[in-house]
């Protein structure tokens, strides 16, 4: 086998693995795994070639071998100095290869060697593949630094696009400026004058005469300029305008020769992401280099047909309009072509995926179990919502098909998703089968697991509990009976991703809180069945655009509907001067039998000093305040014995006030707490704060959620109003996607999924949904992506996913 693919599919690894933070995370199964494989079969690959390509591979498979046990920096060195090492493959491998080529010709001689040595370079200058460091005026130092901005080939260079423009397309003569601001002006410069106020600063002042004035125009530091244009050249300037004693003198940002002019001014400028080393006339320089030859070699994944239908222009036109626009518009036409492309790969790809996955092969076909459904249903005191039957009917339908389900459960606090999945779960029982849950934190999972042992006691099913703080003689016992089958159902936290956990006949997998699991994670569980069902929940609604890029490979069940007679939270934002005010709500509604929350701040993400201000507000509580009333603490450095205690006197009523992390973001249930208190909201997003919002209002009485929040930015005050505003959690929802993107939405990143680098989540709703329809149009037309017209998207496909182990 060829040596590139190999190398090309670990360097994308390693890209996975860099994004995520250095976490043994980047691709299904483990970095260090994947990568330890990768590196014996390059190994294998290369053992016909000359040179250290053996040794250099067998070191890094060693390095691979001790890579979990590393700090996440030492991680970091090992994987830039493998990613390095290896990359020179790139380089140095081809000259190797012409000259084996070369030197077993029988009429070739050392001179003929020598005369095509110097085109080796120019042999890899082939298309938008070619490595970065063969254009011209980059060189290795600069290759380099491009690197750090994910550029190391020209299509990649290519698809690096402005953050912005400025507008130098309109001239103006100097009699016209009369204002200060920014304006471009022709003319010849007459003379330089320069300065030196300080050591280290040299001003240079020159004057620009365009026939209708003579202008002053300033330069710092820039004495090159002065001989790359001296007196009587013709130039276009650039810059801002300031007036001094009521003289306007321009401050140059570009300067060019008029008759070169139209790369730095005279037209609608681009300005890049940029790096230390890397200007942006040096980037604009490189696009000047490459744009005429190799954006016509673009090969667009769209196919023909389907593009016409969009109303965007072809992917070379855009690539073109993008970096050289005669227009803002024409620019964000160009844009709007590239995000396109990535959503329609995007969208593609999960088809193509979900096709796969649809192929009814080994699927676990559970039975009905209405009596056993029946049964459980009884139990409750209440009536399921019709938006739970209808959810309910949809997981059944999937877990009695000759195929593995894989579903997102979305539903907003409150909304009944943990009886929902406990049907799953009897259903699965009742069919024979394991099922296991597994939740973020040892507190929601203790939650889960208390609830489910008192539910399904009545239906005569154990529910065992695994975590990472059991005794080792009671986790012993629960690991015999999962792999006995003793235990049916199983709720834990990431404990039950270990190798130890083996389970007899896993058929359900239940993924609570998903956005705080990355896809390795959800497939590690998974795995330990045999095409087992699986559920992912989350009780964070995620807005339409984002669910599409996330979970495109899920069927997704909404639940939007609150249970009968439980009313709204309502939310107020008042100032940390009114704390007695708040302190005589929480007396009153314990007065009447009623419990409160009180969150303190997260400061800074660091639990000492998270500690530290639980303490200081229990210590007040219990000191000043409410010395007549039980008030409990809760924090994530307790012992489990502790916080389960805690938290057990808070559910049977004991303790009246609980003063708490974000320990209880999510899932605690306690219908008698009626006050949440939350201080320094400021300092949580929208999700966390409805999270937060949603420990209370879970009985019948009238709850309330106070938010204390002082000198607000104007983004805070927006999260504020729409915490008064709705208590729909889906609305507040997309608000929070528009206030703070994607990656800061969920948390924690999406493990593996492709970053988008154009398509905004936000601005490009409708672009989104065109991606969709195109993709399923296409997949109508052609499911297995074997048309020649398919084949840069089958390519491009392949490329993208084929590391994250889910083609």
């Amino acid at each position: 086998m060829s040596w590139q693919p190999l190398w090309q599919s670990l360097r994308r690894a390693i890209d996975a693995e860099r994004n995520l933070g250095y976490t043994d995370g980047g691709v299904v199964g483990g970095f260090s795994a994947y990568a330890h494989a990768s590196l014996a079969a390059l190994r294998q690959a290369l053992s016909a070639h000359p040179g250290p390509w053996g040794a250099r591979m067998a070191l890094w498979e060693g390095q691979m071998i001790h890579y979990r046990r590393l700090t996440p920096p030492e991680r970091r060195h090992v994987v830039d100095q493998m990613a390095q090492s290896i990359g020179e493959l790139e380089l140095e491998l081809p000259t190797a290869e012409a000259t084996k080529q070369v030197s077993s010709n029988p009429g070739s001689d050392d001179k003929t060697v020598n005369k095509k040595q110097p085109e080796r370079p120019s042999r890899n200058l082939k298309g938008p593949g070619t490595a970065i460091q063969f254009l011209r005026g980059v060189g290795p130092q600069r290759a380099a630094a491009l690197k750090r901005l994910g550029i190391e080939t020209i299509q990649d260079l290519l698809f690096h696009l402005p953050h912005r423009y400025i507008d130098r397309s309109q001239l103006l003569s100097i009699a016209q400026i009369r204002y200060p601001g920014d304006y471009n002006v022709s003319g010849v410069i007459r003379a330089y004058q320069q300065y030196n106020p300080r050591r280290g600063l040299a001003v240079i002042k020159g004057q620009l005469d365009d026939g209708t004035g003579i202008l002053p125009i300033v330069l710092f530091n820039r004495k090159q300029l002065t001989a790359k244009y001296p007196p009587g050249t013709a130039v276009i300037v650039s810059g801002k305008v300031e007036f001094r004693y009521g003289k306007a003198e321009l401050h140059v940002e570009e300067i060019e020769n008029q008759a070169e002019a139209g790369l730095h001014t005279n037209r609608i400028v681009p300005v890049y992401p940029a790096t230390e080393g890397l200007n942006q006339r040096f980037l604009r320089g490189l696009y000047e280099q490459v744009i005429p030859k190799y954006a016509p070699q673009m090969n667009d994944i769209v196919p023909k047909g389907l593009d016409r239908s969009t109303n965007l222009p072809a992917l070379s036109q855009a690539v073109q309009w993008v970096h050289f626009p005669d227009s803002l518009e024409q620019a964000e036409l160009g844009r709007r072509k590239l995000a396109f492309n990535e959503a329609f790969l995007l969208q593609t790809a999960w088809q193509f995926i979900r096709r796969r996955r649809n192929v009814p092969i080994e699927g676990i076909g559970h039975k009905p179990a209405q009596e056993e459904l029946n049964k459980l249903w009884s139990l409750l005191p209440y009536e399921l919502t019709a938006a739970q039957k209808r959810v309910v009917r949809e997981i059944a339908a999937d877990m009695e098909a000759n195929r593995p389900m894989n579903r997102l459960l979305q539903g907003d606090v409150g909304a009944g998703k943990t009886i929902v999945a406990a049907s799953a779960v009897v259903k699965a029982v009742a069919s024979g089968y394991q099922a296991a849950l597994m939740a973020p934190t040892e507190v929601l999972a203790e939650q889960h697991a208390i609830s489910w042992q008192r539910l399904l006691a009545e239906m005569a099913i154990p529910v065992a509990h695994l975590s990472g703080s059991l005794t080792r003689r009671r986790k012993e016992e629960v690991l015999k009976g999962l792999s006995e089958g003793t235990y049916p159902v199983v709720v834990g936290t990431h404990a039950l991703l270990q190798k130890e956990v083996v389970f007899q006949r896993l058929g359900l997998v239940v993924i609570d809180e998903q956005h705080r699991f990355g896809v390795r994670q959800r497939a590690a569980l998974w795995e330990k069945g045999q095409q087992a069902d699986l559920l992912v929940m989350t009780a964070t609604p995620i807005p339409r655009t984002l669910a599409m890029t996330l979970y495109g490979d899920l069927d997704v069940s909404i639940l939007n509907e609150r249970p009968p007679g439980r009313q709204e939270v309502k939310t107020y934002h008042v100032g940390s001067d009114t704390w007695p005010r708040v302190y005589n709500l929480i007396r009153r509604e314990v007065s009447q039998g009623h419990q409160a929350y009180i969150v303190c701040p997260a400061i800074e993400e660091s639990e000492e000093m998270d500690l530290a201000a639980v303490e200081e507000r229990y210590g007040t509580l219990t000191r000043d305040v409410f010395p007549d009333l039980e008030v409990g603490i809760l924090h994530g450095r307790m012992k489990k014995e502790e916080k389960a205690a805690v938290m057990e006197r808070f559910y049977r009523g004991n303790t009246k006030v609980l003063v708490a992390t974000t320990v209880i973001e999510v899932g605690i249930d306690v219908p008698a707490a009626t006050v949440m208190v939350i201080e320094g909201a400021e300092r949580f997003g929208l999700a966390q704060l409805h999270q937060l919002r949603g420990r209370v209002g879970r009985g019948q009485a009238q709850s309330f959620c106070i938010l204390i929040a002082d000198k607000l930015s104007d983004e805070g005050k927006r999260r504020m109003s729409a915490m008064e505003g709705t208590n729909d959690g889906f609305r507040l929802a997309e608000e929070d996607l528009k206030l703070r993107g994607p990656g800061e939405f969920l948390g924690t990143r999406q493990s593996g999924i492709p970053a988008f680098k154009v398509a905004d989540l936000v601005k490009d709703a409708d672009l989104l949904d065109q991606a969709k329809s195109a993709s399923e149009q296409w997949n109508a037309q052609d499911p297995t992506l074997q048309r020649p017209e398919s084949r840069e998207l089958a390519r491009k496909v392949r490329e993208t996913f084929q590391g994250l182990d889910l083609l």
